[in-house]
């Protein structure tokens, strides 16, 4: 995943694959979906990012049960 700020716009781009966009859905007025040809998610973007208070990235190993 890779995640991209453009100051200029205060946009953020959240990218989860490279592939070629289909479709795009509007969530709302300020964050949209981009969607390949399946339904599968692209990316999304958000306007107005730095209404966001705070972005965390936490990882967490999947535990098999004993």
């Amino acid at each position: 995943m890779k995640v991209k700020y453009f100051k200029d716009t205060d946009t953020a781009l959240l990218e989860f694959s490279d592939r070629p966009i289909q479709e795009m859905q509007a969530v709302n007025e300020n964050i949209c979906l981009d969607l390949e040809a399946d339904g599968n998610l692209v990316s999304i973007t958000i306007e107005h990012a730095t209404t966001l208070s705070e972005v965390a990235v936490q990882q967490f190993d999947r535990q098999v049960a004993p």
